[in-house]
């Protein structure tokens, strides 16, 4: 009976975490159509400032609103490593395109690979390396398309931060396991990781604070769609999916971010992808799954 339970409890967190990989991969099409309107430095700042102010009045409103105890020092790191890793997402997706910062982002997995030996003394072993050696070479194509030429133009600037950015959001993800594990309440950690996400965005933020009482209705209804249903409620989905997943198997499942970015953005978006581009691709996503697979 209790096998039972714990397999109907790990079915329902596999079904979460898809549905958050579905709503994240909504993000980068989404991104990519209100970056026409609003600056990235505005955009993001707005998305995150709505993201806390909306978090805090359910946690007042529902009178669950606590500071954690426990992990403030984590709290604060992950809502700093957030904000770093969200203004390299949006700045170098002025210069590419959404289906590339789906790939580049979800490339984090890569590096948790390469970071987790001396984070958390994780093993380096066969598979990770095939997998390492196999995202680099999936980046190359994805970015040239064998067309090194490219390599002197603007799309490598974005290509480049969006690769640090998924850097970055290794640690975000290493220790977002941590925060789970140890958490007073995934809600009331959210809460607090929000605003601090804010942080590393303020010094951009005041040069171009004037924009935002002309922001036309298509800027407010991106911000709007991202802080809602591409933050809160897939990062609240992720994190419940954690609590009976390894974070290797979530890396897997969301894949479906990079699946559903590619499609959105090749019917709304019109991004061309070659042919090197898509074997580019399937090495990357491969990549993933040998440096997050591991047997139960």
């Amino acid at each position: 009976m209790q096998t039972s339970g714990w397999r109907g409890k790990k079915a329902k967190a596999v079904f979460l975490t898809v549905l958050a990989g579905v709503l994240w991969g909504t993000s980068f099409p989404a991104i990519k159509i209100g970056l026409n309107y609003v600056n990235p430095y505005v955009f993001v700042f707005l998305r995150f400032l709505l993201a806390s102010a909306l978090m805090f009045l359910i946690m007042l409103s529902t009178k669950k609103l606590t500071y954690p105890s426990k992990q403030k020092k984590l709290i604060l790191f992950l809502g700093v490593t957030n904000g770093v890793a969200y203004l390299l997402q949006y700045v170098g997706m002025n210069y590419t395109t959404a289906a590339k910062a789906a790939l580049f982002v979800n490339l984090s997995a890569v590096w948790v690979a390469l970071l987790s030996p001396k984070l958390i003394g994780e093993t380096l072993g066969r598979k990770k390396i095939l997998g390492v050696l196999a995202a680099v070479t999936g980046v190359v194509l994805v970015t040239t398309n064998l067309d090194f030429s490219m390599l002197s133009g603007g799309q490598l600037i974005g290509d480049l931060l969006l690769i640090a950015s998924g850097v970055v959001w290794a640690f975000f993800i290493i220790y977002n396991k941590t925060l789970v594990m140890t958490s007073d309440g995934v809600l009331q950690s959210l809460t607090w990781i929000l605003p601090l996400t804010l942080l590393p965005m303020l010094p951009f933020v005041f040069s171009t604070a004037a924009q935002i009482p002309a922001l036309p209705a298509q800027a407010w209804l991106a911000i709007v769609y991202t802080a809602i249903a591409c933050w809160i409620v897939p990062y609240y989905l992720w994190l419940e999916g954690l609590k009976h997943i390894k974070a290797s198997t979530s890396t897997i499942l969301l894949l479906s971010e990079i699946l559903i970015a590619t499609a959105i953005s090749f019917v709304l978006l019109n991004e061309i992808l070659t042919t090197i581009m898509i074997f580019g691709a399937l090495l990357i996503i491969i990549a993933i799954v040998l440096v997050s697979y591991r047997s139960d």
